[in-house]
């Protein structure tokens, strides 16, 4: 109202947009959801990894502000969520235990602590009541961002709401966390690129997660390393995708930045977060390898066929676009050919695929929801993409993918 009054006294005719997307606003709006934690903060983290290409600038800016920007327990609630699981002299186990949070994330926020027996953990603590409050954060927030009218008519965000759901009630159960922590700690036994936390099972609960406290840096940090140290830490991340996908059987499907970070010897990716972690079966590992090697083969009616039985677009949306989407097949089949690394910092390509994109998505008929565990897979890919463009790393991505195919049919 005030930002509207102003306009009205220059002689200005104010939009409701523009209003609402004010830089003072934008704040507010960051600020707020932040408050929210649970849902509200994990919608907005993926709404900002997800469609940072596809939505309007400044929802990427409110959006993108949450990933850094959430709000901590107050010491009181801290001490009784953690004397309800640990019960009333619970510091007794502990030479020290930092009130303050090392991090503050969308359902918990860690903490660093050492044991009697001398134990160095990091502590992860749940938002008091995240559980209960899931379904209805999560549509609060979608109604939020719909009736500001800053998303796009024609972006279904439905897919990302289910997800949304699913995914926080996954995560909210730190035992069930645990379980995957300790399957990545055995699948990753002996492998000097990665570093997985060891569980300590006598501090974990429903609502706490105890695990080693690993020294590390966040993996943006490697912005400012040289091109190796960049490409050699992104060539970690997507071995690691591959692996989830054609070996283990079992993926980490959030993607998001602080999941990664950088071990103190500067060669180690740390691990963190196996709340997402879930089950690929067969059927997808198998998808997957038909859609990379019709890729490999420049294959185009291939590709379209894979693409469709994996459950990406209808077969409607393929035949009734298919100038749209053989453009689509044309530019990554483009990229992917070229020698050499691929440079995921020239991202100048997207542009066409969102383009092409949004034209068929304006058709409502040619909407359409994959099966949820290709949606899981594919948040992870898409984001260790964004995540490889971020550190604009150069990777021969082709030949890690040739190879892991040919191991499959050897």
């Amino acid at each position: 109202m005030a930002e509207g009054a102003r306009r009205l006294a220059e002689g200005k005719r104010p939009r409701m947009q523009e209003l609402l997307l004010t830089p003072a606003n934008i704040g507010r709006v960051a600020d707020r959801l932040s408050h929210l934690r649970g849902a509200a903060m994990k919608l907005g983290q993926m709404v900002s990894l997800d469609a940072g290409d596809v939505l309007p600038p400044e929802l990427s800016d409110i959006m993108a502000r949450l990933r850094e920007n959430a709000h901590s327990m107050p010491p009181k609630q801290l001490e009784a969520v953690l004397a309800a699981d640990w019960g009333q002299g619970w510091r007794r186990n502990f030479r020290y235990f930092n009130p303050r949070p090392l991090a503050a994330a969308s359902i918990g926020q860690v903490h660093r602590a050492t044991t009697r027996d001398g134990r160095d953990l990091a502590i992860k603590v749940q938002y008091p009541g995240v559980r209960e409050s899931i379904d209805a954060d999560v549509d609060n927030v979608a109604t939020l961002l719909r009736v500001s009218g800053l998303l796009p008519e024609h972006l279904d965000i439905a897919p990302l709401l289910g997800e949304a759901k699913a995914q926080l009630r996954e995560e909210a159960d730190y035992e069930r966390e645990a379980t995957q922590l300790s399957a990545y700690a055995k699948l990753l036994d002996g492998n000097d690129d990665y570093i997985v936390p060891g569980l300590h099972a006598d501090l974990t609960t429903k609502n706490v997660l105890a695990m080693d406290f690993v020294p590390g840096r966040p993996i943006e940090s490697l912005d400012h390393e040289p091109p190796d140290v960049r490409d050699a830490m992104t060539e970690r991340l997507i071995a690691l995708v591959l692996r989830e996908l054609f070996d283990f059987g079992l993926m980490q499907t959030d993607p998001n930045f602080a999941n990664y970070r950088v071990a103190e010897d500067g060669n180690r990716l740390v691990l963190l977060d196996f709340g997402a972690a879930r089950e690929v079966s067969p059927l997808v590992s198998e998808s997957y390898r038909r859609l990379l090697s019709a890729g490999l083969a420049e294959d185009r009616a291939e590709i379209a066929d894979a693409a469709i039985d994996a459950g990406f677009l209808s077969r409607h949306a393929a035949e009734a676009h298919a100038d749209s989407f053989d453009t689509i097949i044309g530019v990554i089949l483009a990229e992917l050919s070229k020698p050499g690394p691929f440079d995921f910092g020239d991202r100048r390509f997207i542009k066409t695929i969102r383009q092409e994109g949004m034209t068929m998505a304006q058709d409502r008929a040619s909407w359409h929801l994959p099966p949820a565990d290709i949606l899981f897979v594919q948040r992870k890919i898409s984001g260790t993409a964004l995540l490889a463009a971020r550190l604009k790393a150069r990777v021969d991505v082709r030949a890690m993918v040739e190879a892991k195919l040919a191991q499959l049919s050897a």
